[in-house]
């Protein structure tokens, strides 16, 4: 049976992170297979069942003439796509790159409807848009999760305003160094402020839950209306404890299920936070850190 393969999301429940290397890279590397890269020798290796799939048109978006895109122009730096009710399409683009390195703004947010013609940008130039990183549909409101300006905006889908922030960037005016992504680590945490914040979900109550994130290492909880309920997690690999809380997603259960990113690992907790299980793909990988020497895709 032939599937047709529109975007493929990756959730906390299904994978904790991709790392991408060009032809190039590789080539150039004296690996020329990705199992050499990430297992090491002797381990045997299990192949996932294939997915057979015809892409239908790889021009399936559509960008308007009239715009500045012209036709049928690739994105940049896609980091998430969502989707609502409608089967309108919503992808979190970072290739709008404008300003200086702690001061800019990348993110743009651009709707296609189900045939994949272009809608509209929405919340061009937002106060909350820097550098996004996580997209959601929600109850008919979008919300936006900005790793670089550590905001999350919610859009209103029919008007396209934005009725709520959450979180506080540096202000435009700020000396850049004042802003140093860099500096937030050595800040503590503060009540209902973000750190590099990755991704949103929403319980059977509405509330929502903001994995708190690159820096944070934590889930922090807000109503409906934005009131700030608390946190739970610090920096760690025991129960409870994170490093890097990369996505987050909440099931029928109100089960609560969150991406350890580093830690190798998705924990599970019930909405108040406490621990109920972590999930382990149990298959020795060798570490991959992109930009130090000792990669072995990247050796220098």
């Amino acid at each position: 049976m032939k599937k047709s393969i529109l975007i493929a999301a990756l959730t906390a429940t299904s994978c904790l992170a991709v790392a991408s290397v060009s032809y190039a890279e590789i080539s150039r590397s004296k690996y020329t297979d990705f199992k050499d890269i990430y297992y090491p020798p002797g381990v045997e290796t299990q192949n996932a069942p294939e997915i057979p799939f015809d892409p239908v048109d790889i021009h399936f978006f559509k960008f308007p003439k009239a715009a500045k895109y012209g036709e049928n122009v690739d994105f940049g730096e896609v980091s998430a796509v969502t989707d609502d009710a409608q089967g309108n399409v919503y992808v979190l683009n970072r290739n709008n790159v404008e300003g200086n390195v702690y001061g800019g703004n990348a993110t743009e947010v651009l709707e296609f409807d189900a045939k994949g013609n272009y809608v509209r940008e929405i919340g061009h130039h937002a106060y909350g848009f820097a550098y996004g990183h996580g997209i959601r549909v929600h109850k008919g409101f979008l919300y936006v999760v900005d790793k670089g300006a550590d905001m999350v905006t919610k859009f209103n889908l029919t008007t396209g305003k934005q009725e709520m922030v959450l979180g506080r960037r540096a202000e435009a005016s700020s000396p850049y160094w004042l802003s140093n992504p860099g500096d937030r680590a050595k800040r503590a945490p503060e009540d209902g402020a973000f750190a590099e914040p990755t991704d949103i979900a929403f319980d059977s109550n509405d509330n929502m839950y903001v994995s708190d994130g690159y820096v944070h290492s934590r889930v922090a909880k807000f109503s409906p209306d934005g009131t700030y309920l608390g946190t739970w997690g610090k920096k760690g690999s025991g129960q409870g404890e994170f490093n890097t809380v990369h996505n987050i997603q909440i099931d029928k259960n109100d089960h609560v299920w969150v991406a350890d990113r580093a830690n190798a690992r998705v924990q599970v907790f019930d909405t108040g936070g406490n621990f109920l299980k972590e999930v382990i793909i149990k298959v020795p990988t060798k570490t991959y850190v992109p930009d130090d020497k000792r990669s072995p895709i990247f050796p220098r």
